[in-house]
C-alpha cells in the first residue's frame, strides 16, 4: 500500500501554514505532510524523524524545496535540542503525527505487521535500541501483562502473557508469525472477530519498544513555550492512549492561570467517510489542536 498523509486539508486549515514562518513537523515520516505545509505557504520547514530512512526518502521528496526545507534524523522529544542547534527560538507552528507508516509497516524485515513472517523487530529507530525480540526474550511474565492490557487495551492480556512464557520455554518466539500464533491461541474465539486477535498485542509490543508514550506530556508542555505568539500546534494520534494524553495536557495548559494556549478543536476532528474509504488506515485517527497566546 502506498503511503498517504493523513487529514492532509485539516492539518492545513488548523496550521494556517499560508501565514509565512517557521514550522516543524516532528514526524516527518514520507514527507506528505511537510510537502503540503510548504506547498501552503511556509517560509521554512524543519522536519523530524527517528527512523533513517524515513529520513533519506523524506529528504529526497522535498529536494525541490531547496533550503526551504530541512530533514533531521532525530526523535520529535529531542525537538528543543533540534531548534537550539539552529538558534531558533520560536516557531510558528508544529505538526506531530503519531502513527506508523505506511513504509514502515509494509517494509520486509521491520516486523511491525504479523502479514508476512519475518523477524521481531519493531524499531521505528533501526540504528538503536533493542528489538521487539531481546526485549520479549528477557521480560517477565507480570510485565508483558501489563505492557499488553496498557498498551494494547488486551482483556486477555494475563492469558497472552502466560501462554508467551510458556512457548518460550519451549523455542524463542523471535518472529512474527510465532508470535502472533501465540496469541490467537491464547484468546478465546467467538464467532466473527472484527479484528485479528493478535493485533492489540503488536500494538503493545510496538509501543512498548519505542517508546512511544514516553514523555509525550513533557514534549507537548515544552513545544507549546516554544510556539510563537498565535502558533499553532496539531497531533494526530491513533489510539485512545495517546489521544487522552493530548487531550488533558491541551486542556491543563489551556486552565493554567495564565493560559498558554487555547484549544481549537473541543472535539477531536476525524477523517471524513471518503478519506476512509480511500485510505483505511486513516480511520481511527484524531486530530487536535491548539494556538498559542
Amino acid at each position: 500500500m502506498t503511503h498517504e498523509p493523513v487529514m492532509v486539508a485539516e492539518v492545513l486549515a488548523l496550521l494556517q501554514p499560508e501565514r509565512g514562518g517557521t514550522f516543524v513537523d516532528c514526524t516527518a515520516g514520507l514527507g506528505g505532510h511537510a510537502r503540503a505545509v510548504l506547498d501552503a505557504g511556509a517560509t521554512r520547514l524543519i522536519g523530524l524523524d527517528r527512523d533513517p530512512e524515513a529520513v533519506t526518502r523524506a529528504r529526497a521528496a522535498l529536494a525541490p524545496f531547496g533550503a526551504r526545507a530541512e530533514l533531521v534524523h532525530a526523535d520529535y522529544r529531542q525537538l528543543g535540542d533540534v531548534l537550539e542547534a539552529r538558534n531558533v527560538a520560536r516557531v510558528d507552528g508544529v505538526l506531530v503525527d503519531l502513527g506508523v507508516s505506511s513504509m514502515q509497516l509494509d517494509a520486509p524485515g521491520r516486523g511491525f505487521s504479523f502479514s508476512r513472517d519475518e523477524a521481531l523487530d519493531m524499531r521505528m529507530d533501526t540504528s538503536s535500541g533493542a528489538t521487539a525480540a531481546q526485549m520479549l526474550a528477557a521480560v517477565d511474565e507480570p510485565t508483558l501483562a501489563d505492557v499488553i492490557y496498557e498498551f494494547g487495551e488486551e482483556r486477555y492480556a494475563r492469558r497472552i502473557a502466560r501462554a508467551f512464557v510458556a512457548a518460550r520455554a519451549l523455542a524463542p518466539v523471535d518472529t512474527t508469525a510465532r508470535l502472533a500464533d501465540v496469541v490467537r491461541r491464547a484468546v478465546p474465539r467467538r464467532g466473527y472477530m472484527r479484528i485479528d486477535p493478535a493485533t492489540r498485542t503488536f500494538q503493545a509490543i510496538r509501543i512498548w519498544v519505542n517508546r512511544e508514550l514516553d514523555g509525550l506530556d513533557t514534549f507537548l508542555r515544552q513545544t507549546v513555550r516554544r510556539l510563537a505568539e498565535g502558533g499553532r500546534i496539531a497531533v494526530i494520534s491513533f489510539h485512545s492512549l495517546e489521544d487522552r494524553i493530548v487531550k488533558h495536557t491541551f486542556r491543563a495548559l489551556q486552565s493554567e492561570s495564565v493560559p498558554l494556549l487555547r484549544v481549537l478543536t473541543k472535539r477531536p476532528l476525524v477523517p471524513t467517510d471518503a478519506e476512509v474509504d480511500r485510505n483505511p488506515r486513516a480511520r481511527s485517527a484524531k486530530l487536535r489542536a491548539a494556538e498559542a497566546v
